[in-house]
């Protein structure tokens, strides 16, 4: 038996100084220490071994497993450390290449719409107020002129969490809340994402942005919301920039009206921006209902104002000549970068 395990022994020493891969390795430690291999056949044959010797053949078995072991990890360290060195060769870095820069963020294209849009009106004394993308149902339409069961529900049917709570479908809440805390004057832009059951398509998204301004003080007239988005059209799109109101209605002003601007592009005389008509409509507007400034807290007689809600996705598209709206919200790259 011993000089079984002697022979075992030597063949495998002679194996591992010859071996030079990992994979060799492998092999041998299989043939001599796996499940299968030639120490495991020898400790299967102890049972034919008297038992006054098994002690001493135990011993000898485990000197050799430990000879063959100890030979493994020295071969394999060294095998190891010559495959890292020449790895190491191979894979020379020059350090004196210049290093990659790292990639730098820039601001969306509706940001850049937004700061501008801000910068206009606080410029004309506004201030930016922001309020609850959850809101109230009371809020988003009571409190503005639109009651229970009003048609005009049907247009901005949005997302609700209970009857009571819902996702606001425009910013003019924000409106309201400031009218309620605030004694006039007021001036205010409430810029906001707001929600609404539109399906997707190149001009609408169920998630959009708006920017809702509100002008309260005493002898406010439709001449002075006139000029002043005159103003803003012309800061915005171009000093030779003319604007044109046409009567509309909306539940939470009286009068109302849509504002269209000469188009920007071709100076009013048609093309395929403005449909060949001149003009591109941009926001509604109007003079605060009576009974809006009355259910604020805010005396109609002595009080008037003006409204007006402008898309901010649609001052980007127009601004940059975007023709899909949900470009710029994919996050492609390629898109993103040429802003």
């Amino acid at each position: 038996m011993q000089e079984k395990l002697v022979k075992i022994r030597e063949e495998a020493l002679a194996k591992l100084n010859a071996a030079d891969t990992a994979e060799a390795l492998n092999e041998i430690r299989l043939a001599y220490l796996g499940k299968k291999g030639q120490l495991t056949e020898v400790l299967k044959g102890m049972r034919d071994v008297a038992p006054e010797d098994r002690p001493k053949v135990g011993e000898w078995v485990n000197s050799t497993r430990k000879a063959i072991e100890d030979k493994l990890a020295a071969v394999q360290k060294e095998i190891g450390e010559k495959a890292l060195e020449v790895r190491l060769k191979a894979e020379t870095v020059d350090v004196t290449l210049p290093a990659k820069l790292p990639r730098i963020g820039h601001r969306h294209p509706n940001t850049i719409a937004l700061e501008e849009l801000e910068r206009v009106f606080i410029g004309m004394g506004y201030e930016v107020v922001e309020g609850p993308e959850v809101e109230y149902d009371y809020y988003n339409f009571e409190a503005l002129n639109i009651p229970a069961n009003h048609p005009a529900k049907d247009e901005q049917d949005t997302f609700y969490v209970n009857d009571k709570i819902l996702l606001r479908t425009q910013t003019s809440p924000v409106q309201v809340r400031v009218m309620e805390k605030k004694k006039p004057p007021i001036r205010i832009v409430a810029p906001g994402r707001v929600f609404r059951a539109d399906d997707v398509d190149a001009t609408h998204s169920p998630s959009f942005h708006q920017v809702e301004g509100l002008v309260i003080d005493k002898n406010i007239t439709f001449s002075d919301l006139k000029g002043t988005l005159a103003q803003f059209a012309r800061e915005l799109f171009g000093q030779d920039t003319k604007v044109k109101f046409r009567p509309h209605h909306f539940p939470f002003t009286e009068p109302s009206a849509e504002m269209d601007v000469s188009c920007f592009k071709c100076g009013g005389k048609g093309c395929r921006m403005c449909k060949g008509s001149g003009w591109i409509e941009i926001l509604g507007c109007g003079m605060v209902h009576p009974k809006v400034l009355k259910m604020s807290g805010i005396d109609p007689e002595e009080y008037s104002g003006f409204a007006f809600g402008i898309g901010l996705e649609r001052i980007t598209l127009l601004k940059y000549e975007i023709d899909d709206m949900r470009l710029l919200y994919e996050n492609d790259e390629r898109f993103l970068k040429q802003f």
